[in-house]
């Protein structure tokens, strides 16, 4: 051995050390969290877009997620909102914001004037455990929120992009 690295008969190193072993592997393991390292900001980010600023209310709005979802690949949510969907009185539009996913944005659903009720369903991609945010426009201005914390034990979605 010469210094810190294994040499081989032909003079060339035969591999990493033990050290740069460990040092990949703890780069490895921090890679996805340093990915998601601004989620408050990118969470009020994408509020403040959907929002242009007004005022977010609390209550209206019922997000339904499984509680621990076993793989963050694949968990199905459905949102609905208590709204009388009338011509002068109804949702807009619902989106749907997560606080720890490489993209805060998720998904945005547009509801007709003729739409029956506000109510959608589909399934998301988490990153890991987490509070998901739904923003319920309304045709008054208004912006309703409800949220819903999931468990994930097997993570989705780590890269960036």
């Amino acid at each position: 051995m010469i210094g810190d690295r294994r040499m081989s008969a032909a003079g060339s190193s035969s591999g990493p050390t033990r050290r740069e072993a460990l040092a990949g592997a703890v780069a490895i393991t921090l890679m996805p969290r340093a990915a998601l390292a601004d989620d408050a900001a990118d969470v009020r980010a994408a509020i403040q877009r959907i929002t242009g600023g007004a005022r977010l209310t609390p209550g209206r709005v019922k997000v339904e997620m499984p509680p621990l979802a076993e793989n963050g690949n694949s968990v199905t949510m459905t949102v609905s909102v208590d709204s009388p969907m009338t011509a002068s009185d109804r949702v807009t539009s619902i989106h749907v914001v997560s606080e720890k996913n490489p993209i805060a944005d998720v998904v945005k659903f547009h509801l007709a004037p003729r739409a029956g009720r506000a109510r959608v369903s589909t399934s998301i991609r988490l990153a890991t455990t987490q509070t998901i945010t739904a923003i319920a426009a309304m045709s008054d201005g208004s912006f309703w929120s409800g949220t819903a914390e999931v468990i994930v034990t097997l993570a989705a979605c780590t890269e960036a992009g």
